[in-house]
Protein backbone atom coordinates (compact mmCIF):
# COMPACT_ATOMS: atom_id res chain seq x y z
CA UNK A 1 0.00 0.00 0.00
CA UNK A 2 1.41 3.20 -0.83
CA UNK A 3 2.29 5.67 2.36
CA UNK A 4 -0.22 8.73 0.57
CA UNK A 5 -2.12 11.12 2.68
CA UNK A 6 -5.52 9.51 1.76
CA UNK A 7 -3.83 6.07 2.78
CA UNK A 8 -2.20 7.38 6.09
CA UNK A 9 -6.01 8.65 7.32
CA UNK A 10 -7.82 5.40 6.18
CA UNK A 11 -5.45 3.68 8.42
CA UNK A 12 -6.16 5.40 11.19
CA UNK A 13 -8.85 4.44 13.82
CA UNK A 14 -12.10 6.63 14.75
CA UNK A 15 -10.54 7.45 18.08
CA UNK A 16 -7.14 8.72 16.69
CA UNK A 17 -9.28 10.56 13.78
CA UNK A 18 -11.33 12.63 17.25
CA UNK A 19 -8.50 15.12 17.99
CA UNK A 20 -8.11 15.81 14.28
CA UNK A 21 -11.72 17.21 14.35
CA UNK A 22 -11.66 18.87 17.56
CA UNK A 23 -13.21 16.12 19.17
CA UNK A 24 -12.89 14.30 22.41
CA UNK A 25 -13.42 9.81 23.12
CA UNK A 26 -16.17 9.77 25.84
CA UNK A 27 -17.36 5.88 27.40
CA UNK A 28 -20.91 6.63 28.31
CA UNK A 29 -23.04 3.65 29.52
CA UNK A 30 -19.97 1.24 28.12
CA UNK A 31 -20.68 2.73 24.47
CA UNK A 32 -18.02 4.95 23.16
CA UNK A 33 -18.82 8.28 21.36
CA UNK A 34 -17.30 11.43 19.80
CA UNK A 35 -18.25 15.10 21.01
CA UNK A 36 -16.64 18.63 20.50
CA UNK A 37 -14.33 19.76 23.21
CA UNK A 38 -16.17 21.93 26.24
CA UNK A 39 -19.32 19.31 25.66
CA UNK A 40 -21.28 19.64 29.29
CA UNK A 41 -21.57 16.02 30.29
CA UNK A 42 -25.59 16.04 30.21
CA UNK A 43 -25.58 17.19 26.59
CA UNK A 44 -23.06 14.45 25.49
CA UNK A 45 -25.22 12.12 27.34
CA UNK A 46 -28.58 13.81 25.45
CA UNK A 47 -26.82 13.58 22.27
CA UNK A 48 -26.04 9.64 22.79
CA UNK A 49 -29.78 9.55 23.77
CA UNK A 50 -28.98 8.61 27.42
CA UNK A 51 -31.52 10.73 29.84
CA UNK A 52 -30.23 12.26 32.57
CA UNK A 53 -32.53 13.38 35.32
CA UNK A 54 -32.56 16.81 35.88
CA UNK A 55 -34.36 20.35 37.73
CA UNK A 56 -32.19 22.70 37.62
CA UNK A 57 -30.25 22.55 34.01
CA UNK A 58 -31.77 24.37 30.95
CA UNK A 59 -30.05 24.51 27.73
CA UNK A 60 -30.52 28.04 27.48
CA UNK A 61 -29.64 28.55 30.78
CA UNK A 62 -26.40 29.13 33.01
CA UNK A 63 -25.84 26.08 35.11
CA UNK A 64 -26.17 26.42 38.81
CA UNK A 65 -25.63 23.04 39.71
CA UNK A 66 -28.62 23.31 42.46
CA UNK A 67 -30.70 20.29 41.95
CA UNK A 68 -28.08 17.55 42.10
CA UNK A 69 -30.40 15.29 40.45
CA UNK A 70 -27.68 14.77 37.43
CA UNK A 71 -25.38 13.00 39.40
CA UNK A 72 -23.65 10.48 37.64
CA UNK A 73 -20.36 8.84 37.91
CA UNK A 74 -17.15 9.38 36.09
CA UNK A 75 -13.72 7.37 35.31
CA UNK A 76 -10.36 8.52 33.42
CA UNK A 77 -7.52 6.50 32.67
CA UNK A 78 -5.05 5.92 35.42
CA UNK A 79 -1.56 7.84 35.40
CA UNK A 80 1.04 5.22 34.24
CA UNK A 81 4.37 4.89 36.15
CA UNK A 82 7.01 7.11 34.59
CA UNK A 83 8.43 5.17 31.53
CA UNK A 84 5.67 2.80 31.00
CA UNK A 85 2.68 3.00 28.55
CA UNK A 86 -1.15 3.27 29.70
CA UNK A 87 -2.76 0.10 28.72
CA UNK A 88 -5.37 -0.28 25.83
CA UNK A 89 -7.91 -2.34 24.57
CA UNK A 90 -8.82 -3.86 21.52
CA UNK A 91 -9.81 -0.95 20.29
CA UNK A 92 -6.83 1.03 21.34
CA UNK A 93 -8.92 3.35 24.37
CA UNK A 94 -7.39 3.18 27.93
CA UNK A 95 -8.34 1.36 30.60
CA UNK A 96 -11.20 3.40 33.20
CA UNK A 97 -11.00 3.51 37.02
CA UNK A 98 -14.17 4.91 37.93
CA UNK A 99 -14.04 7.44 40.80
CA UNK A 100 -16.09 6.78 44.23
CA UNK A 101 -17.99 9.70 44.25
CA UNK A 102 -20.47 11.28 42.23
CA UNK A 103 -20.62 14.20 39.99
CA UNK A 104 -22.95 16.81 38.55
CA UNK A 105 -23.13 16.62 34.45
CA UNK A 106 -24.84 19.88 34.26
CA UNK A 107 -21.71 21.43 35.07
CA UNK A 108 -19.18 19.50 34.15
CA UNK A 109 -17.30 19.04 30.50
CA UNK A 110 -16.48 16.12 28.77
CA UNK A 111 -12.71 14.93 28.26
CA UNK A 112 -10.67 12.44 26.09
CA UNK A 113 -10.84 9.09 26.84
CA UNK A 114 -13.75 9.81 29.70
CA UNK A 115 -15.78 7.78 30.88
CA UNK A 116 -19.57 8.08 32.03
CA UNK A 117 -22.14 5.66 33.83
CA UNK A 118 -25.70 6.74 34.36
CA UNK A 119 -26.43 4.06 35.87
CA UNK A 120 -25.08 1.02 38.38
CA UNK A 121 -25.78 1.38 42.53
CA UNK A 122 -23.60 4.30 43.02
CA UNK A 123 -25.66 6.70 41.04
CA UNK A 124 -29.16 4.97 41.45
CA UNK A 125 -28.64 5.36 45.36
CA UNK A 126 -27.91 9.00 44.44
CA UNK A 127 -31.11 9.64 42.74
CA UNK A 128 -32.80 8.25 45.62
CA UNK A 129 -31.24 10.40 48.03
CA UNK A 130 -32.04 13.59 46.24
CA UNK A 131 -35.50 12.81 45.56
CA UNK A 132 -36.07 11.81 49.22
CA UNK A 133 -34.55 15.41 50.01
CA UNK A 134 -36.83 17.39 47.50
CA UNK A 135 -40.35 15.00 48.42
CA UNK A 136 -39.35 16.09 52.64
CA UNK A 137 -41.56 19.63 52.36
CA UNK A 138 -43.71 19.07 48.61
CA UNK A 139 -47.27 19.60 49.27
CA UNK A 140 -48.87 15.89 48.51
CA UNK A 141 -51.41 18.30 46.24
CA UNK A 142 -50.87 16.41 42.68
CA UNK A 143 -54.75 15.71 42.13
CA UNK A 144 -55.35 19.33 42.52
CA UNK A 145 -52.04 20.82 41.05
CA UNK A 146 -51.96 22.31 37.33
CA UNK A 147 -48.51 20.60 36.79
CA UNK A 148 -49.98 16.86 36.74
CA UNK A 149 -48.91 15.43 33.58
CA UNK A 150 -45.83 17.96 32.97
CA UNK A 151 -44.69 17.34 36.32
CA UNK A 152 -40.70 16.58 36.29
CA UNK A 153 -40.76 15.85 40.23
CA UNK A 154 -44.13 13.49 39.90
CA UNK A 155 -42.19 11.91 36.97
CA UNK A 156 -38.94 11.49 38.18
CA UNK A 157 -40.54 10.32 41.96
CA UNK A 158 -41.91 7.07 40.22
CA UNK A 159 -38.72 6.47 38.40
CA UNK A 160 -36.14 7.18 40.56
CA UNK A 161 -37.71 7.63 44.07
CA UNK A 162 -37.34 5.28 47.29
CA UNK A 163 -41.22 4.83 47.01
CA UNK A 164 -42.22 5.70 50.76
CA UNK A 165 -40.94 8.17 53.25
CA UNK A 166 -38.64 8.21 56.33
CA UNK A 167 -39.63 11.53 57.19
CA UNK A 168 -42.10 11.80 60.21
CA UNK A 169 -42.15 15.49 61.44
CA UNK A 170 -44.32 18.30 60.07
CA UNK A 171 -43.37 19.77 56.82
CA UNK A 172 -42.14 23.27 56.49
CA UNK A 173 -45.41 25.31 55.84
CA UNK A 174 -44.92 28.06 52.62
CA UNK A 175 -46.63 30.92 51.01
CA UNK A 176 -49.62 29.25 49.00
CA UNK A 177 -51.61 31.17 46.32
CA UNK A 178 -49.40 34.50 45.75
CA UNK A 179 -50.65 37.31 43.42
CA UNK A 180 -46.44 38.04 42.66
CA UNK A 181 -47.56 39.45 38.87
CA UNK A 182 -50.40 40.66 36.47
CA UNK A 183 -50.48 37.23 35.03
CA UNK A 184 -48.38 34.27 37.29
CA UNK A 185 -49.18 32.82 40.48
CA UNK A 186 -46.93 31.32 42.94
CA UNK A 187 -46.94 28.83 45.29
CA UNK A 188 -44.13 28.27 47.33
CA UNK A 189 -44.71 25.38 48.76
CA UNK A 190 -43.92 23.24 45.96
CA UNK A 191 -40.93 25.02 45.09
CA UNK A 192 -37.83 22.68 44.20
CA UNK A 193 -35.27 25.71 44.10
CA UNK A 194 -34.09 24.82 40.75
CA UNK A 195 -33.56 28.76 40.02
CA UNK A 196 -34.53 28.84 36.94
CA UNK A 197 -37.33 31.29 36.78
CA UNK A 198 -34.73 33.61 38.39
CA UNK A 199 -31.96 32.85 35.91
CA UNK A 200 -34.86 33.09 33.23
CA UNK A 201 -35.93 36.53 33.86
CA UNK A 202 -31.99 37.68 34.55
CA UNK A 203 -30.46 35.99 32.11
CA UNK A 204 -32.86 36.33 28.91
CA UNK A 205 -35.48 39.25 29.86
CA UNK A 206 -33.17 41.09 31.22
CA UNK A 207 -35.55 42.02 34.30
CA UNK A 208 -33.99 40.53 37.57
CA UNK A 209 -36.87 40.83 39.75
CA UNK A 210 -36.90 37.21 41.12
CA UNK A 211 -35.03 35.39 43.87
CA UNK A 212 -34.69 33.54 46.96
CA UNK A 213 -34.97 34.65 50.65
CA UNK A 214 -34.51 32.91 53.75
CA UNK A 215 -32.02 29.64 54.28
CA UNK A 216 -31.96 26.09 54.15
CA UNK A 217 -35.27 24.19 54.42
CA UNK A 218 -36.67 27.94 54.59
CA UNK A 219 -36.05 29.06 51.19
CA UNK A 220 -38.64 30.99 49.66
CA UNK A 221 -38.59 32.45 46.18
CA UNK A 222 -40.21 36.05 45.94
CA UNK A 223 -40.27 39.13 43.86
CA UNK A 224 -38.34 41.72 45.45
CA UNK A 225 -39.27 45.02 47.17
CA UNK A 226 -41.80 47.19 45.58
CA UNK A 227 -41.79 45.13 42.45
CA UNK A 228 -43.83 42.97 40.16
CA UNK A 229 -43.14 39.89 37.90
CA UNK A 230 -44.92 42.08 35.58
CA UNK A 231 -42.77 41.72 32.57
CA UNK A 232 -43.99 40.62 28.82
CA UNK A 233 -42.05 37.34 28.89
CA UNK A 234 -43.47 36.31 32.52
CA UNK A 235 -44.84 33.47 31.27
CA UNK A 236 -42.25 31.69 30.65
CA UNK A 237 -41.28 30.94 33.81
CA UNK A 238 -44.20 28.68 34.47
CA UNK A 239 -43.29 26.92 30.84
CA UNK A 240 -39.99 26.25 32.50
CA UNK A 241 -41.10 25.90 36.21
CA UNK A 242 -40.50 21.95 36.23
CA UNK A 243 -42.90 21.52 39.17
CA UNK A 244 -46.34 23.12 39.72
CA UNK A 245 -44.85 26.70 41.69
CA UNK A 246 -45.93 29.09 39.26
CA UNK A 247 -48.66 28.75 36.89
CA UNK A 248 -50.88 30.76 34.58
CA UNK A 249 -53.39 32.83 35.56
CA UNK A 250 -55.15 32.42 32.54
CA UNK A 251 -54.41 28.52 32.47
CA UNK A 252 -54.65 27.48 36.02
CA UNK A 253 -57.29 25.50 36.60
CA UNK A 254 -58.70 24.92 33.21
CA UNK A 255 -58.19 22.07 31.84
CA UNK A 256 -55.71 18.95 32.46
CA UNK A 257 -53.02 18.23 29.70
CA UNK A 258 -53.68 14.86 29.04
CA UNK A 259 -56.98 15.86 27.68
CA UNK A 260 -55.34 18.22 25.27
CA UNK A 261 -54.44 18.18 21.32
CA UNK A 262 -50.95 19.33 20.81
CA UNK A 263 -50.60 21.42 17.18
CA UNK A 264 -47.58 22.99 15.88
CA UNK A 265 -47.51 26.10 14.23
CA UNK A 266 -46.59 29.71 13.89
CA UNK A 267 -47.50 33.39 15.71
CA UNK A 268 -49.16 35.76 13.56
CA UNK A 269 -48.63 38.52 16.09
CA UNK A 270 -45.44 40.42 14.72
CA UNK A 271 -43.12 39.81 12.33
CA UNK A 272 -40.74 37.41 13.89
CA UNK A 273 -43.19 34.41 13.52
CA UNK A 274 -42.29 33.18 16.98
CA UNK A 275 -43.11 28.92 17.12
CA UNK A 276 -45.44 27.80 19.20
CA UNK A 277 -47.93 24.64 19.84
CA UNK A 278 -51.76 25.46 20.32
CA UNK A 279 -53.33 23.13 23.02
CA UNK A 280 -57.15 22.50 22.35
CA UNK A 281 -59.89 20.40 23.29
CA UNK A 282 -63.50 19.78 21.37
CA UNK A 283 -62.52 22.67 18.79
CA UNK A 284 -61.53 24.71 22.03
CA UNK A 285 -57.58 26.61 22.70
CA UNK A 286 -56.65 26.76 25.79
CA UNK A 287 -53.52 27.71 25.94
CA UNK A 288 -50.40 28.44 23.66
CA UNK A 289 -46.88 27.89 24.28
CA UNK A 290 -43.98 28.41 22.85
CA UNK A 291 -42.21 25.63 20.12
CA UNK A 292 -38.59 25.38 20.50
CA UNK A 293 -36.84 26.49 17.01
CA UNK A 294 -33.42 27.87 17.61
CA UNK A 295 -33.28 29.69 14.07
CA UNK A 296 -36.46 32.02 15.58
CA UNK A 297 -37.48 32.33 19.22
CA UNK A 298 -35.22 29.97 20.65
CA UNK A 299 -37.41 28.50 23.38
CA UNK A 300 -39.61 31.77 24.49
CA UNK A 301 -41.94 33.88 23.43
CA UNK A 302 -43.49 36.94 24.80
CA UNK A 303 -46.76 36.99 26.67
CA UNK A 304 -48.77 39.32 24.66
CA UNK A 305 -48.69 36.86 21.94
CA UNK A 306 -49.50 33.82 23.60
CA UNK A 307 -52.65 35.66 25.27
CA UNK A 308 -53.68 36.83 21.78
CA UNK A 309 -56.11 33.73 21.28
CA UNK A 310 -59.25 34.36 23.20
CA UNK A 311 -61.12 36.82 20.09
CA UNK A 312 -61.61 33.73 18.21
CA UNK A 313 -64.57 32.62 20.93
CA UNK A 314 -65.62 36.17 21.39
CA UNK A 315 -68.79 37.43 21.03
CA UNK A 316 -67.84 39.68 18.12
CA UNK A 317 -66.88 36.59 15.86
CA UNK A 318 -68.35 36.58 12.25
CA UNK A 319 -70.26 33.57 12.01
CA UNK A 320 -72.24 33.77 8.75
CA UNK A 321 -72.00 36.00 5.82
CA UNK A 322 -73.82 38.81 6.01
CA UNK A 323 -75.48 41.64 3.36
CA UNK A 324 -76.15 45.22 4.20
CA UNK A 325 -80.13 45.95 3.89
CA UNK A 326 -80.14 49.65 2.64
CA UNK A 327 -83.77 50.42 2.85
CA UNK A 328 -83.43 51.45 6.80
CA UNK A 329 -81.96 54.10 8.55
CA UNK A 330 -79.47 52.21 10.27
CA UNK A 331 -77.07 49.72 9.54
CA UNK A 332 -78.77 46.61 9.34
CA UNK A 333 -78.00 43.24 8.52
CA UNK A 334 -79.43 40.04 7.22
CA UNK A 335 -77.89 36.64 6.41
CA UNK A 336 -77.26 35.25 2.86
CA UNK A 337 -75.59 32.18 1.48
CA UNK A 338 -72.61 31.77 0.41
CA UNK A 339 -73.38 30.88 -3.16
CA UNK A 340 -75.19 34.44 -2.70
CA UNK A 341 -72.70 36.54 -1.46
CA UNK A 342 -70.15 35.24 -4.27
CA UNK A 343 -72.61 35.76 -6.79
CA UNK A 344 -73.64 39.32 -5.46
CA UNK A 345 -69.72 40.61 -4.81
CA UNK A 346 -68.83 39.44 -8.36
CA UNK A 347 -71.81 41.03 -9.77
CA UNK A 348 -71.25 44.37 -7.84
CA UNK A 349 -67.48 44.43 -8.67
CA UNK A 350 -68.16 43.47 -12.61
CA UNK A 351 -69.96 46.38 -12.74
CA UNK A 352 -67.67 49.19 -11.62
CA UNK A 353 -64.67 49.61 -14.24
CA UNK A 354 -61.44 47.98 -13.04
CA UNK A 355 -59.60 51.56 -12.38
CA UNK A 356 -62.44 52.18 -9.80
CA UNK A 357 -62.16 49.54 -7.83
CA UNK A 358 -59.36 48.83 -5.81
CA UNK A 359 -58.29 46.25 -3.12
CA UNK A 360 -57.17 46.32 0.74
CA UNK A 361 -55.19 43.08 1.77
CA UNK A 362 -53.62 42.49 5.16
CA UNK A 363 -49.97 41.13 5.84
CA UNK A 364 -51.57 39.01 8.67
CA UNK A 365 -52.52 37.00 5.55
CA UNK A 366 -50.70 33.97 4.18
CA UNK A 367 -48.25 33.31 1.29
CA UNK A 368 -51.32 31.74 -0.62
CA UNK A 369 -53.98 34.18 0.05
CA UNK A 370 -51.66 37.27 -0.48
CA UNK A 371 -50.84 35.12 -3.83
CA UNK A 372 -54.13 34.88 -4.83
CA UNK A 373 -55.37 38.36 -3.90
CA UNK A 374 -52.59 39.07 -6.72
CA UNK A 375 -54.46 36.51 -9.06
CA UNK A 376 -58.00 38.83 -7.68
CA UNK A 377 -56.14 42.27 -8.52
CA UNK A 378 -54.83 40.69 -11.96
CA UNK A 379 -58.41 39.26 -12.74
CA UNK A 380 -60.44 42.59 -12.03
CA UNK A 381 -57.44 44.33 -14.00
CA UNK A 382 -57.00 47.06 -11.19
CA UNK A 383 -53.62 48.33 -10.17
CA UNK A 384 -54.58 49.71 -6.84
CA UNK A 385 -53.76 47.21 -4.80
CA UNK A 386 -52.24 47.73 -0.96
CA UNK A 387 -51.50 45.99 2.52
CA UNK A 388 -52.38 48.29 5.51
CA UNK A 389 -48.89 48.79 7.79
CA UNK A 390 -48.70 47.73 11.44
CA UNK A 391 -45.47 49.00 13.24
CA UNK A 392 -45.14 49.71 17.19
CA UNK A 393 -42.20 50.18 19.04
CA UNK A 394 -40.31 46.83 19.29
CA UNK A 395 -38.54 45.24 22.72
CA UNK A 396 -35.11 44.43 21.65
CA UNK A 397 -35.60 40.55 22.08
CA UNK A 398 -38.85 38.52 20.79
CA UNK A 399 -41.22 41.35 19.74
CA UNK A 400 -40.79 42.72 16.52
CA UNK A 401 -41.47 46.45 15.22
CA UNK A 402 -43.20 45.30 12.30
CA UNK A 403 -46.43 43.94 13.47
CA UNK A 404 -47.29 41.82 10.36
CA UNK A 405 -46.67 38.34 10.57
CA UNK A 406 -45.81 38.25 6.51
CA UNK A 407 -44.30 41.60 5.30
CA UNK A 408 -41.25 39.82 3.62
CA UNK A 409 -43.70 37.16 1.63
CA UNK A 410 -45.75 39.86 0.55
CA UNK A 411 -42.92 41.78 -1.21
CA UNK A 412 -41.79 38.54 -2.67
CA UNK A 413 -45.60 37.78 -4.17
CA UNK A 414 -45.91 41.28 -4.96
CA UNK A 415 -43.34 42.02 -6.72
CA UNK A 416 -42.13 45.46 -4.61
CA UNK A 417 -40.18 46.75 -1.70
CA UNK A 418 -43.07 48.79 -0.44
CA UNK A 419 -46.27 46.60 -0.26
CA UNK A 420 -47.94 49.17 1.88
CA UNK A 421 -47.01 52.37 -1.08
CA UNK A 422 -50.37 52.55 -2.71
CA UNK A 423 -52.52 53.05 0.69
CA UNK A 424 -52.68 56.35 1.01
CA UNK A 425 -53.32 56.70 -3.00
CA UNK A 426 -56.54 54.13 -2.58
CA UNK A 427 -57.82 56.61 0.95
CA UNK A 428 -57.22 59.45 -1.56
CA UNK A 429 -59.07 58.09 -4.53
CA UNK A 430 -62.11 57.17 -1.96
CA UNK A 431 -62.36 60.59 -1.00
CA UNK A 432 -62.23 62.07 -4.19
CA UNK A 433 -64.12 59.36 -6.08
CA UNK A 434 -62.13 57.80 -8.52
CA UNK A 435 -62.25 55.04 -6.94
CA UNK A 436 -66.13 53.68 -6.24
CA UNK A 437 -65.50 50.01 -5.39
CA UNK A 438 -63.52 48.39 -2.32
CA UNK A 439 -62.47 45.61 -1.14
CA UNK A 440 -60.84 45.27 2.00
CA UNK A 441 -59.28 41.88 2.93
CA UNK A 442 -59.27 40.78 6.92
CA UNK A 443 -58.48 44.45 8.21
CA UNK A 444 -60.90 47.24 9.40
CA UNK A 445 -59.57 50.13 7.79
CA UNK A 446 -61.50 52.51 10.23
CA UNK A 447 -59.02 51.53 13.17
CA UNK A 448 -56.08 50.71 11.47
CA UNK A 449 -55.82 52.70 8.18
CA UNK A 450 -57.35 56.38 8.58
CA UNK A 451 -60.19 55.92 6.66
CA UNK A 452 -63.98 57.23 8.10
CA UNK A 453 -67.29 56.49 8.14
CA UNK A 454 -67.91 58.90 5.58
CA UNK A 455 -64.91 57.93 3.60
CA UNK A 456 -66.40 54.40 3.18
CA UNK A 457 -70.19 56.26 3.45
CA UNK A 458 -69.16 57.25 -0.45
CA UNK A 459 -68.23 53.65 -2.19
CA UNK A 460 -70.91 52.18 -4.28
CA UNK A 461 -69.30 48.91 -3.39
CA UNK A 462 -67.65 47.44 -0.42
CA UNK A 463 -66.69 43.91 0.47
CA UNK A 464 -65.31 42.78 3.81
CA UNK A 465 -63.71 39.71 4.87
CA UNK A 466 -63.03 39.45 8.49
CA UNK A 467 -62.78 37.73 11.57
CA UNK A 468 -64.74 40.35 14.04
CA UNK A 469 -67.19 42.41 13.68
CA UNK A 470 -65.82 45.65 13.25
CA UNK A 471 -66.48 49.03 12.02
CA UNK A 472 -65.47 48.87 8.75
CA UNK A 473 -68.32 45.82 8.43
CA UNK A 474 -70.54 48.29 9.74
CA UNK A 475 -70.32 50.24 6.52
CA UNK A 476 -70.36 47.20 4.23
CA UNK A 477 -72.75 45.95 1.75
CA UNK A 478 -71.16 42.25 1.92
CA UNK A 479 -69.45 41.11 4.80
CA UNK A 480 -67.76 37.67 5.14
CA UNK A 481 -66.42 36.00 7.98
CA UNK A 482 -63.19 34.52 7.74
CA UNK A 483 -61.19 32.00 9.67
CA UNK A 484 -58.84 32.89 11.99
CA UNK A 485 -55.15 32.09 12.33
CA UNK A 486 -56.12 28.70 14.20
CA UNK A 487 -58.18 27.45 11.66
CA UNK A 488 -56.35 27.84 8.84
CA UNK A 489 -53.46 26.02 7.16
CA UNK A 490 -50.99 28.14 5.11
CA UNK A 491 -47.58 29.41 4.66
CA UNK A 492 -45.74 32.98 5.59
CA UNK A 493 -42.09 34.48 5.21
CA UNK A 494 -41.08 35.91 8.66
CA UNK A 495 -38.46 38.93 9.04
CA UNK A 496 -35.40 37.47 8.77
CA UNK A 497 -36.32 35.44 5.65
CA UNK A 498 -37.77 31.88 7.16
CA UNK A 499 -40.43 30.19 5.26
CA UNK A 500 -42.60 28.70 7.82
CA UNK A 501 -46.03 27.07 8.31
CA UNK A 502 -48.96 27.49 9.60
CA UNK A 503 -51.25 24.51 10.60
CA UNK A 504 -54.90 24.16 11.75
CA UNK A 505 -55.35 23.37 15.21
CA UNK A 506 -59.27 24.59 15.26
CA UNK A 507 -62.08 24.46 12.86
CA UNK A 508 -63.44 27.48 11.51
CA UNK A 509 -66.44 28.91 13.70
CA UNK A 510 -70.26 28.80 12.25
CA UNK A 511 -70.04 29.16 8.51
CA UNK A 512 -66.55 31.15 8.51
CA UNK A 513 -64.45 29.90 5.30
CA UNK A 514 -60.65 29.46 5.11
CA UNK A 515 -59.92 32.77 3.18
CA UNK A 516 -58.03 30.97 0.39
CA UNK A 517 -60.96 29.33 -0.16
CA UNK A 518 -63.13 32.64 -0.12
CA UNK A 519 -60.48 34.36 -2.95
CA UNK A 520 -60.95 31.15 -4.93
CA UNK A 521 -64.69 31.70 -5.18
CA UNK A 522 -64.68 35.16 -5.83
CA UNK A 523 -62.55 34.71 -8.56
CA UNK A 524 -63.98 31.47 -10.26
CA UNK A 525 -67.13 33.74 -9.68
CA UNK A 526 -65.77 36.76 -11.89
CA UNK A 527 -63.83 34.52 -14.23
CA UNK A 528 -66.57 32.13 -15.53
CA UNK A 529 -63.91 29.02 -15.17
CA UNK A 530 -64.34 25.65 -13.57
CA UNK A 531 -62.88 25.18 -10.22
CA UNK A 532 -59.63 23.29 -10.25
CA UNK A 533 -58.61 23.86 -6.65
CA UNK A 534 -59.29 22.06 -3.82
CA UNK A 535 -56.96 22.21 -1.86
CA UNK A 536 -54.40 24.73 -0.21
CA UNK A 537 -51.86 22.50 -1.61
CA UNK A 538 -52.88 23.11 -5.03
CA UNK A 539 -52.50 26.76 -4.55
CA UNK A 540 -49.13 26.86 -3.04
CA UNK A 541 -47.99 24.69 -5.59
CA UNK A 542 -49.48 27.31 -8.51
CA UNK A 543 -47.47 30.02 -5.86
CA UNK A 544 -43.90 28.19 -6.12
CA UNK A 545 -44.62 28.24 -9.90
CA UNK A 546 -44.91 31.91 -10.20
CA UNK A 547 -42.49 33.28 -7.56
CA UNK A 548 -38.90 32.50 -7.31
CA UNK A 549 -38.20 32.05 -4.07
CA UNK A 550 -40.47 29.52 -4.03
CA UNK A 551 -39.72 27.29 -6.75
CA UNK A 552 -39.51 23.40 -5.35
CA UNK A 553 -41.22 23.59 -2.66
CA UNK A 554 -44.17 22.16 -1.14
CA UNK A 555 -45.71 23.01 1.79
CA UNK A 556 -45.12 19.68 3.08
CA UNK A 557 -41.07 20.36 2.49
CA UNK A 558 -41.15 23.22 4.77
CA UNK A 559 -41.75 21.38 7.97
CA UNK A 560 -42.16 22.33 11.73
CA UNK A 561 -38.98 24.36 11.59
CA UNK A 562 -39.24 26.44 8.33
CA UNK A 563 -36.81 26.87 5.81
CA UNK A 564 -34.87 30.11 4.70
CA UNK A 565 -35.37 31.19 2.01
CA UNK A 566 -34.48 34.75 1.13
CA UNK A 567 -31.53 36.60 3.58
CA UNK A 568 -33.17 39.70 4.54
CA UNK A 569 -30.15 40.75 6.87
CA UNK A 570 -32.70 41.53 9.15
CA UNK A 571 -31.48 40.00 13.20
CA UNK A 572 -34.23 38.63 15.95
CA UNK A 573 -31.95 40.39 18.97
CA UNK A 574 -33.10 37.70 21.30
CA UNK A 575 -30.97 35.57 19.19
CA UNK A 576 -28.19 37.59 18.68
CA UNK A 577 -28.06 37.29 22.86
CA UNK A 578 -28.00 33.72 23.13
CA UNK A 579 -24.99 32.98 20.47
CA UNK A 580 -23.16 35.53 22.28
CA UNK A 581 -23.64 33.71 25.74
CA UNK A 582 -23.11 30.41 23.94
CA UNK A 583 -20.15 31.93 22.00
CA UNK A 584 -18.96 32.79 25.78
CA UNK A 585 -19.63 29.37 27.31
CA UNK A 586 -22.27 30.42 29.65
CA UNK A 587 -25.08 28.33 28.03
CA UNK A 588 -25.27 25.34 25.63
CA UNK A 589 -27.97 26.69 23.42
Amino acid sequence: MSDTPSATAEMKSPKSQAAEKGLVNVQIDGVWHQFPKGTRMIEACRQAEVIVPHYCYHPKLTSPGNCRMCLVQIGMPPRPAPGQEAPLDENGYEAIVWTPRPVIACANTVSENMGIRTRGDLVEKCREGVMEFLLINHPLDCPICDQAGECRLQEQSVQHGRGISRFVDMKVKKPKNVDIGPRIRLDDERCIMCSRCIRFMDEVAGDPVLGFTQRGTHTTLTVHPDRLLDSNYSLNTADICPVGALTSNDFRFQMRVWFLKETPTIDVNCGTGTNITVWTRENKIHRITPRLNDEVNSAWMPDSHRLNFHFIDSEARLTEPLTRITDTPSATFQPITWNSAISHAAAQTKAIPAAQTAIIASGRMTNEELFLTRTLAAEIGTHHLSLVPRFADADALLVAADRNPNTTGAKMIFGTDDPYEKLDSIRDGVRNGSIRSLIILGEDVITDANFTDTDLGKLDFLLQTSVLANPTANQAQIVLPSAAFAEKRGSMVNLSGRLQRLNRAVEPQGQSHDDWEILRDFILALSGDKNEVYHIEDVFKALAENVTAFNGLTLSKIGHQGIEIVDTGYQIPLLTNERARQAAGLING
